[in-house]
């Protein structure tokens, strides 16, 4: 790590509408150096990056005061342009990619190779022609960078979502002037593995002389990772301190505000219950891109919290997308002894089963409609709650629905303003408890999950598995998760199905060795006993 400062931050300030949500804020980033920029969801982190990258939300809200310093220059950064030309890049926490182009051209974006032609001689380099051979070479190299093998000719919509973090991190490396490298969450869609190929190559990025600014809420890798670690609440630095010289329970402290436990997780284990199935999923196959299932099989028990785990790509996202009628299937799926077809889409909403989707701008929400208008949608055109009639007519029961909003974001600690902010500007730790509220919003018998947690910070994180594991206690309520954090997993489940190459490779109780796990994700067969039970 060099000493020169590539970045200061000096006494910045921002508003929104008169609410003051960065005070006094100043912090710097040297060359080589790994700066993790921590704080719950809604602490300020993002508004930072926004100004720091020149967001045009910025702008159009009053713009800031203080002053950002590129290599000890004062610089007025008022466009994502002006950032690229200073060598910033920024991956954001949501994807900034197009589907329909390949990974390749999602890579050098803007910054395609070209090749001459007559046209070209005659006219100028806007009518040169796309160096194909050479931008798949280039993405490639950058890919490589990362650990990863990914083909460069395939449309990024068909990815599974851990390989779209790389190619967004790709996209940045590539670029040949880049001095300064904002990651935000970059882990919090890949598998464990994935995530120590990522951090190693953040480190070699770093140790090149690049400045990396890391935003994470996994706590392990910022102590792994970083050199230096930045917490905010709400708005305000409130610690600083060389990573080697603080610890996990210290920086989980400073960002909340209050004590907790060293693990950070609820983590009251209970005995696994005795009851009927009520779920059962037979030989199911699921034609999903990146995530395909062969032959899946397990039942999950009434009342009982069921896991479902595995690296990125082996199948184990397909399941929940299947019996939802995301995607086409084959197989028997049986639900309180009854058949579920699951390719009719809708039919697992009108059986009283909810489902958190693991792509919440996707799938899960309306960004441009209210908290209240998300939550009570869904409940509102299947069950026909919160409506009254009037005669022939149904009409929205405004009052009913804004008491139901405003009791599950007191249950989930949604931070918004009211039920009638719009979706789209809330964080995105708060947008996943949106897609909570709303599944809840039904009362649903049987909950499905998918990667609940993902870019949640960790007390939010805590409050959701949390609230999951009260709903199943208290109401009785059956829920599968899946996640591709195996230590979460743990922390809450009863019984655990571990999906690898597309088949159910063993299902094993939540206290079970940690080798067991390992060895199931590997491929690996264990004993009879406990595997597969």
């Amino acid at each position: 790590m060099k000493d020169n400062v590539i970045l200061q931050l000096e006494h910045i300030q921002k508003s929104y509408s008169g609410n003051v949500v960065l005070d006094d804020i100043s912090f710097s980033v040297r060359e080589g150096e790994i700066v993790a920029l921590s704080g719950e969801n809604g602490a300020g982190k993002s508004t930072l990056m926004n100004i720091l990258f020149g967001m045009g939300v910025i702008q159009a809200t009053g713009g800031y005061s203080g002053n950002i310093l590129i290599d000890g220059k004062p610089v007025n950064i008022s466009s994502p342009n002006e950032a690229m030309k200073l060598g910033i890049g920024m991956v954001h926490q949501e994807f900034m990619l197009l589907p329909g182009f390949s990974v390749a051209r999602n890579i050098k974006l803007n910054r395609e190779n070209l090749r001459g032609s007559a046209m070209g001689r005659l006219f100028g380099k806007t009518m040169d022609l796309l160096d194909t051979d050479g931008i798949n070479r280039d993405a490639k190299k950058s890919l490589e960078r990362l650990g990863m093998d990914i083909a460069t000719n395939v449309p990024t919509g068909r990815l599974p979502v851990g390989h779209m973090q790389f190619v967004e991190i790709a996209r940045e490396i590539d670029k040949k002037n880049l001095r300064l490298l904002v990651l935000d969450e970059p882990t919090a869609v890949l598998t464990e593995s994935e995530a120590d190929t990522l951090l190693s190559c953040i480190r070699q990025v770093a140790d090149n002389g690049i400045g990396v600014i890391f935003i994470s809420h996994r706590l392990d890798e910022v102590i792994k990772l970083t050199d230096r670690v930045v917490v905010l609440r709400d708005g305000v630095l409130v610690f600083e301190s060389d990573t080697a010289k603080t610890n996990k329970k210290q920086i989980a402290e400073m960002m909340v505000g209050r004590g907790m436990d060293a693990e950070g997780l609820a983590a009251d284990k209970r005995e696994r219950l005795d009851a009927e199935p009520v779920l059962r999923v037979d030989h199911l196959a699921v034609d999903m891109p990146g995530e395909r299932a062969r032959d899946v099989s397990f039942s999950v028990k009434k009342g009982e919290i069921f896991g479902i785990g595995g690296l990125a790509g082996h199948g184990k996202t397909s399941i929940s997308n299947a019996i939802f009628g995301m995607y086409p299937a084959k197989g028997d799926i049986v639900y309180e002894n009854e058949p579920l077809d699951c390719g009719k889409v809708g039919e697992a909403l009108e059986k009283g089963i909810g489902f958190v989707s693991e792509d919440r701008k996707g799938v899960g929400l309306l960004l441009d409609e209210s908290i209240l208008h998300n939550v009570v949608f869904t409940d509102m055109q299947i069950h026909r709650h919160f409506l009254k009639k009037f005669g022939p007519l149904e009409l929205f029961d405004q009052e009913a629905a804004e008491k139901r909003v405003q009791e599950l974001i007191d249950q989930l600690d949604i931070r918004c303003t009211s039920p009638r902010q719009l979706v789209g500007s809330l964080s995105g730790g708060n947008q996943q408890k949106v897609c909570m509220a709303r599944v809840l919003a039904s009362s649903p018998k049987l909950m499905l999950v998918s990667e609940p947690t993902r870019g949640i910070d960790i007390g939010a994180k805590q409050l959701l598995l949390n609230t999951l594991q009260k709903l199943n206690r208290e109401l009785g309520l059956t829920i599968v998760i899946t996640s591709s954090e195996l230590n979460e997993l743990r922390s809450v489940c009863d019984r655990i199905a571990i999906v690898t190459n597309g088949e159910v490779a063993g299902i094993l109780s939540a206290d079970a060795p940690s080798v067991d796990f390992a060895l199931l994700m590997s491929g690996e067969e264990l004993e009879k006993e406990g595997a597969g039970e």
